[in-house]
């Protein structure tokens, strides 16, 4: 029933944001999605992810069949696209595969093994529509949202030292090879969450259920809110509304060699182009996840899950792409969502939602001081960058103390009966 429940809110949120950006004139997460059945896709290696989170429902021996089989497809694909001159690209053969598993769950299986089937279907299929509805809310924001507070947001990141200014500096100094390497790990984060989700789910198929709680729920939840923030609180980024990437929109070309000077801020218009998404910042969310659901794996897998956290957050800002108080926001928003998802899991309790509306109240402050008291954060750093960052301390310290008491006592050992003296 809570799967069946799921689906249905799921494809009618989906159907939703379809009807809405076809008011704007563009394709939704639907259309895109199934187009890519037989267009080119525009994204291979995600199509392969969700792939490979079907297959943890099935056999070794079956997945190698739907690998070979998802690989053909795609070979076909391309000597088509090469004899009629097409632009070449993969990722037919995953979807082709995920839907046939879908099929083969409907006609072939009953009972245990269909829904465990069409739950793996479901979430690779979720996965990648994930992806899309990102791609259709960032096109609708800069759409709907012709003004951005990006001045707010300038403004009070005065409270924290321009952390993007300093990060955009020592980034180009280290040279394209700093630079390169920030844009791998940059862009390949749902990599790493499909590598820690498939180890976390590599046992699915032995005992035919999936586990309670598991990183995809909190990655898709993330995904699905956090644009819904953009649209109240529109922001482009230090790169564009003071950078060169702003081109005439810009309000200057001072990042990330001079800060931004004090002032009265306010909204201004920008670009129908750009995406509104820096507020709050999701790679920020999505990383800080990544990192708490690692610290469960292999030592290989800690340290991976901590590279990729601090490797994000430098590119982050590095890149101009956000500013230090989105970080901030984007870990409070992690962190709240990732705890409602574990209540959810094991049932409410009174410390799950005292840190949910901690959580909740510490974002909805944080956003709220951005807008409304961003010269007094500039003008007063010493107190507010630390508020700031005891703020967000106080929600990490509030989950790590809910998560340990949620973990089940060990039973004290019995005691030895005392041995009898022979004679």
């Amino acid at each position: 029933m809570l799967w069946g429940a799921a689906a249905v809110a799921t494809s009618a949120f989906l159907v939703v944001l379809e009807i809405v950006a076809r008011r704007y004139g563009l394709p939704g997460p639907i259309t895109a999605q199934a187009s890519e059945v037989i267009f080119a896709p525009r994204s291979g290696p995600l199509l392969y992810a969700g792939l490979a989170l079907t297959l943890v429902v099935l056999t070794w021996r079956q997945r190698l069949v739907a690998v070979a089989a998802a690989v053909a497809i795609d070979l076909v694909f391309l000597l088509v696209r090469l004899a009629a001159g097409a632009d070449l690209a993969f990722g037919n053969g995953a979807l082709w595969v995920i839907l046939g598993v879908a099929v083969l769950a409907l006609t072939r299986r009953t009972g245990a093994d269909r829904t465990l089937l069409l739950k793996g279907v479901g979430l690779g299929l979720l996965l990648v529509a994930g992806h899309k509805t990102g791609d259709t809310w960032l096109l609708i924001t800069s759409e709907s949202r012709p003004e951005v507070l990006d001045l707010y947001v300038a403004t009070a990141d005065h409270a924290l030292g321009n952390p993007s200014w300093l990060a955009g500096r020592l980034v180009e100094a280290t040279g394209p090879v700093g630079s390169h390497a920030l844009h791998l790990v940059y862009g390949q984060l749902p990599l790493a969450a499909a590598i820690v989700a498939l180890y976390q789910l590599r046992n699915v198929s032995v005992e035919r259920r999936f586990p309670g709680h598991h990183l995809v729920r909190t990655f898709l939840v993330i995904g699905l809110l956090g644009p819904a923030i953009y649209m109240i609180f529109p922001v482009v980024g230090p790169v564009f509304a003071y950078g060169a990437d702003g081109g005439s929109w810009a309000v200057a070309n001072l990042w990330p060699h001079t800060p931004t000077s004090l002032g009265p801020p306010h909204p201004v218009l920008f670009d129908e182009i750009t995406p509104r998404n820096c507020m709050p910042s999701l790679h920020t969310a999505w990383a800080t996840t990544l990192f708490i659901h690692s610290r469960k794996g292999s030592r290989l897998m800690r340290f991976a899950g901590a590279f990729w956290l601090v490797a994000t957050l430098t590119a982050t800002l590095g890149f101009g792409y956000h500013y230090g108080v989105d970080l901030v926001a984007g870990v409070v928003f992690a962190v709240t969502i990732e705890v409602a998802m574990r209540a959810f899991e094991r049932g409410w309790d009174r410390l799950a939602v005292q840190q949910v509306v901690h959580g909740t109240v510490v974002f909805a402050a944080l956003l709220t001081s951005y807008r409304y008291l961003p010269l007094e954060m500039a003008r007063h750093p010493w107190a507010f960058g630390p508020l700031l960052l005891l703020a967000m301390a106080s929600v990490v310290h509030g989950y790590v103390r809910t998560t340990r008491a949620w973990q089940p006592m060990a039973a004290p050992a019995p005691l030895a009966e005392p041995q009898l003296l022979q004679a």
